[in-house]
């Protein structure tokens, strides 16, 4: 993943602070994401849903509204209008870059802002809220106590979340007003509602309420047990590769004519966690793995390990050659199973400097259907035959180049 930083010019003229997180490979779509309230484009989720976006294709612009994280301006002078209008200018923004979002993830309040933004925006194709509530007003309840204040006042400060800030009665009056019933109606673009359960934030009641005032095509997934902020990087992951499936079937297909895409016949490997081991796998446009190491290896076991990619690569090689062979000689073959166990992990390998171990694939080959004895040893020998296991039996030669 390239990540550049972006300015450009927000509610009020002010600067407002985005990364523009770009795919290593061929760029499919551009989306936008909007943080939750009071957060920043660096927020966890931000960050890990964006990044496994990229890994997929989708080039992500995540921002500071005005008055937050590394944007100009103050957020008590700030309003759910003016957090539209930020959305609005991101998407002009990139527009004028060449790079026409197609798709708008919200999260929280975030999640609010794109839905009203959307209505007002060309183009927009899939459309994501992630924890969003139906009432914009519902950030109220997190400063209730001190509306008294900022009614007297004008502006009272508010601790959330650990952190001061300042909020005006301006702000309480313009979120007061908002309504999304309409809004999410006239959206024109597929819209995927993620939410908690159990989210003690914004309760999935809101979920509902967005579900049935939208129209068709609409979707609805649960977070399970993630809490508001997507805070684990389990949820977060999970969520961008929802999103990422899901939002594929409504983008507008790319010819994949990118200036780094994959060739035929070579298989890209990305690093997807530069904390851990987690590695984005692809062959071509259409097929995608993950594969990583256990936890007790430091990894996060989001995938297979490396030699238990090279054990399917043995069991799938297996089972293909016997099919052929009993497909060819009509043999009454029904089903067939490989099991494959191999004697040592990836991690023990590489630790262990000079050490020379023998390689062990134990293969286990079940074979049902009405066949003779002689069918099941010939079968057995043509297992040997499969082109994975004479390439683990003679040796082969890595030649490696650094581009």
């Amino acid at each position: 993943m390239k990540t550049e930083r972006f300015t450009f010019d927000g509610h009020g003229d002010h600067a407002l602070a985005a990364l523009l997180d770009m795919p290593d490979g061929p760029h499919l779509a551009t989306a936008i994401f909007a943080h939750c309230f009071t957060c920043s484009k660096d927020i966890t989720a931000a960050r890990r849903i964006s990044a496994r976006l990229t890994t997929m294709g989708y080039a992500v612009l995540r921002f500071d509204f005005t008055g937050l994280g590394h944007s100009e301006g103050e957020f008590e002078n700030t309003s759910f209008t003016s957090n539209v209008s930020d959305l609005l200018a991101a998407h002009e923004a990139l527009c004028a870059r060449g790079m026409t979002p197609t798709l708008m993830v919200g999260h929280s309040l975030g999640g609010a802002a794109v839905l009203k933004a959307t209505a007002a925006l060309k183009g927009i194709k899939a459309v994501v809220t992630i924890g969003a509530p139906a009432d914009p007003s519902h950030v109220v309840h997190n400063f209730a106590d001190a509306l008294p204040a900022i009614k007297a006042h004008g502006v009272a400060e508010v601790n959330l979340g650990g952190r001061p800030f300042r909020i005006g009665q301006d702000f309480v009056d313009d979120i007061s007003r908002q309504s999304l019933t309409d809004a999410i109606a006239k959206l024109h673009a597929a819209l995927l509602i993620l939410h908690a359960p159990r989210d003690a934030i914004v309760s999935v009641d809101n979920a509902a309420t967005i579900f049935m005032a939208a129209k068709h095509p609409k979707s609805f997934v649960s977070l399970d047990d993630a809490d508001h902020l997507i805070s684990r990087p389990e949820d977060a992951e999970y969520a961008a590769d929802v999103i990422a499936a899901w939002a594929r079937k409504y983008l507008p297909k790319v010819d994949v004519v990118a200036d780094d895409p994959i060739p035929e016949g070579v298989l890209r490997v990305t690093e997807a966690d530069a904390d851990g081991f987690l590695q984005d796998i692809r062959s071509g446009d259409n097929h995608h793995a993950l594969a990583d190491e256990p936890v007790a290896f430091g990894g996060t076991n989001k995938g297979m390990s490396p030699y238990g990619f090279l054990s399917a690569a043995l069991g799938a090689c297996t089972s293909m050659t016997i099919r052929m062979y009993a497909r060819r000689k009509k043999m009454a073959l029904t089903h067939v199973r490989v099991d494959i166990s191999h004697a040592k992990s990836h991690a023990e390998d590489a630790a262990a400097k000079g050490a020379t171990k023998v390689d062990v694939f134990e293969r286990r080959i079940h074979l049902d259907g009405e066949l003779t004895d002689e069918e099941r040893a010939k079968l057995l020998v043509i297992a040997d035959k499969c082109p994975v296991h004479k390439t683990l039996e003679h040796s082969s030669r890595v030649e490696t180049l650094l581009v």
